[in-house]
């Protein structure tokens, strides 16, 4: 441990959290973590880190993140019974790095700055292979001179760390992001539909994009699933309708029409209520190719992530 790194605490060790929290651990960080389900820290224990039995107890650390699935989650660990800023001291920064509206980023930076507490909002772009791959990227806004201070730490979580300007418009960065993200699946299971009802293979055809200028990290990376029809969840329906919902908000609130995306979650919610809601929402694909009357079946190929390449 180098003794001028600041101490670190974290709250909520998912699939994502607990990928960044052993980049910090091995890059040297003293790291303290609360997460609901106290079973899930063992392992970070064994690698490390200190674990704490609510999220109070971590105001004594330099530097808090939160990571949480939605806002309810990050209103009830930062502001509910117990939350890390209910206590006699708050820490002196907290970061946030769910993806949550702006309005309750705004509340939770209210309620930060009355304790005397720095707020920055962090999202990521990425998922659990994405963060073992080193290629995790972040968007960040509060105030500058904050950021400056955390962007050692925030280089950590992977390949890129973006200042994008003051207040809460990280959020945005990420809403837009990940409605981006759901209208290429849906595009890329249409057109990869269509190849296959006209005689190509999902593998060829993935192989010719991917090496195209259309191709992209984000299209190499999901084609194993394309092609095998292994699902396993990165990124579920639910919660990509969740983030549809919140970049459809603040285009009505800020006057952008988004017909593409409009349409593009009504497919998600769809998704959604027929219980979809486990698998990887590249699950997209299935209902593209029943509305095509094809029967998809995996495909036995050579194919990669590319992350690692």
């Amino acid at each position: 441990m180098t003794d001028n790194l600041p101490t670190i605490g974290w709250i909520g060790a998912g699939r994502m959290g607990t990928q960044l929290i052993q980049r910090l651990l091995h890059a040297g960080y003293d790291v303290a973590v609360y997460n609901r389900t106290a079973a899930k820290v063992q392992p970070l224990v064994d690698a490390g880190a200190t674990h704490v039995a609510r999220p109070v107890d971590l105001t004594d650390r330099d530097i808090v993140f939160s990571m949480v699935s939605a806002d309810k989650d990050l209103e009830s660990v930062l502001l509910g019974a117990e939350g890390l800023l209910t206590g006699t001291s708050s820490p002196r920064i907290l970061a946030d790095v769910s993806t949550v509206s702006m309005v309750t980023s705004e509340r939770v930076r209210a309620a930060a700055s009355e304790r005397g507490t720095e707020f920055l909002a962090t999202p990521v772009s990425g998922n659990p292979a994405v963060i073992a791959a080193g290629k995790l990227t972040v968007a960040a806004s509060g105030p500058r001179t904050v950021f400056d201070e955390v962007e050692p730490i925030l280089q950590v979580f992977g390949r890129g760390v973006t200042y994008v300007g003051e207040g809460e418009v990280a959020r945005l960065v990420k809403i837009a992001h990940n409605v981006f993200l759901g209208v290429v699946t849906q595009s890329l299971a249409e057109i990869t539909v269509l190849a296959e009802k006209g005689g190509v293979s999902r593998a060829a055809f993935l192989a010719f994009l991917n090496e195209s200028v259309m191709g992209s990290i984000f299209t190499g990376y999901k084609t194993p699933a394309f092609v095998s029809l292994d699902f396993t969840p990165t990124f579920t329906m639910p919660l990509l309708q969740k983030d549809f919902d919140l970049g459809l908000d603040a285009a009505y609130r800020l006057g952008a029409p988004m017909p593409v995306a409009s349409a593009t979650r009504q497919i998600v919610a769809q998704q959604v209520g027929e219980g979809n809601t486990e698998s990887d929402f590249a699950t997209l694909l299935l209902g593209v190719a029943r509305g095509a009357g094809l029967d998809l079946q995996p495909e036995n190929a050579d194919v990669t992530d590319g992350l690692q390449d």
